[in-house]
């Protein structure tokens, strides 16, 4: 057998015995009392925008897609995943002090506005999560406001 049929077979059974190897899923059903819901008021069409285009990589409970079922491809997806919770969580939101909340608003403002969230790498397989300008607009009038309150009531 030649070096390059051995090297191949060598990679094909590595891919095979890596797909036993997975990573634990980010799934939680219950609503935890530190989520975003119970701690500000988020209006219907802000959450319905928030689920669509954040909640995946930034809450306890991701809608995970077939591939994630491929290695090493799930490996990458539970990384990205853990860096997005690990920056912002809507579900533990309430558990944040009032000044990190409102500096989470404020970023989630601007980060919609610049189109630099949800990542390109999102959308490029996700396009329905993209933002429209209308999106934009809703969520950083929102957080913007929302944040405003929180300073109010201080």
């Amino acid at each position: 057998m030649k070096l390059y049929k051995k090297v191949l077979l060598a990679i094909g059974i590595m891919f095979i015995a890596i797909q036993f190897f997975r990573p634990s899923r980010n799934v939680n059903a219950a609503l935890l009392q530190t989520d975003i819901t119970n701690t500000i008021d988020v209006p219907e069409p802000v959450m319905a925008v928030l689920k669509n285009s954040c909640y995946d990589c930034h809450s306890n409970n991701t809608r995970y897609p077939w591939y994630m079922n491929i290695q090493p491809i799930a490996w990458f997806l539970a990384n990205h995943i853990k860096d997005g919770k690990k920056n912002l969580n809507f579900s533990e939101f309430g558990s944040y002090s009032l000044r990190r909340r409102q500096n989470k608003l404020k970023a989630i403002a601007e980060e919609a506005e610049s189109g630099d969230m949800p990542l390109s790498s999102y959308t490029m397989i996700h396009s329905g999560a993209k933002l429209s300008d209308s999106e934009k607009k809703l969520i950083n009038d929102w957080a913007q406001s929302t944040s405003d309150k929180l300073s109010a009531n201080k």
